[in-house]
């Protein structure tokens, strides 16, 4: 099983930036360009909390699994 977290998919979605994102968030560029990246392999829980309530949205719209191929 691949776990993935679909931020890239969420912003593209609503035309926001990872620059912008990561303006909005006060947060690093590269935390959310790491974060929209498929070599994720470590994310505080906090971060993903923060991102959900910013995006309005359900952690499992943000996390998601997939069988490998």
């Amino acid at each position: 099983m691949i776990i993935k977290i679909r931020l890239r998919e969420i912003l593209a979605e609503r035309g926001i930036s990872q620059r912008q994102f990561a303006l909005s968030m006060k947060m690093r560029l590269a935390t959310i360009n790491h974060l929209c990246s498929d070599n994720v392999d470590r994310v505080y829980i906090r971060t993903l909390e923060q991102i959900c309530e910013a995006l309005q949205i359900d952690i499992s719209e943000l996390i998601v699994s997939q069988q490998e191929e």
